[in-house]
């Protein structure tokens, strides 16, 4: 998650309920995410630190402007922790985007750190689907 956005603070206070990925063609967790999976949470280049339970999955394809412009002004601000208004940046990474999954979660819990590693995923993927968080966990290193 880019760090600059401070979600994880709103996960962990709870302003934040949803995870939301935005495509143009359908990728990873398109299909794969279901209610009772553990969604692991970390900002860009740092360690995990958070953990919940995804609750809900809702996916909307064939997404426009005025779609798009639906989803979030029915999740935004209440299940995405959007605020209000909404800065430019991150309403730029909404636009022409054909599809859209909202990944509801609970049962957020601060976790001790580690990293993982994403050989295999590549190394830009922000979002992987492993059946058990052992096979990409790292030591955390000291320096």
């Amino acid at each position: 998650m880019k760090k600059s956005w401070g979600l994880l603070l709103k996960i962990l206070s709870g302003k934040k309920t949803a995870e939301s990925r935005w495509f143009k063609t359908k990728h990873v967790p398109w299909n794969q995410v279901r209610v009772g999976d553990t969604l692991w949470f970390k900002n860009t280049g740092e360690p995990v630190t958070i953990k919940a339970r995804v609750s809900r999955v809702v996916q909307f394809e064939g997404l426009n402007t005025k779609k798009i412009n639906q989803i979030l002004s029915q999740y935004g601000k209440s299940d995405l922790g959007l605020s209000d208004p909404t800065p430019p940046e991150v309403e730029a990474y909404f636009e022409n985007k054909r599809y859209c999954i909202l990944v509801f979660f609970d049962s957020v819990q601060a976790v001790k750190p580690f990293n993982i590693t994403k050989k295999g995923f590549g190394a830009m993927a922000a979002w992987i689907c492993v059946d058990d968080i052992q096979k990409i966990k790292l030591p955390l290193q000291t320096p």
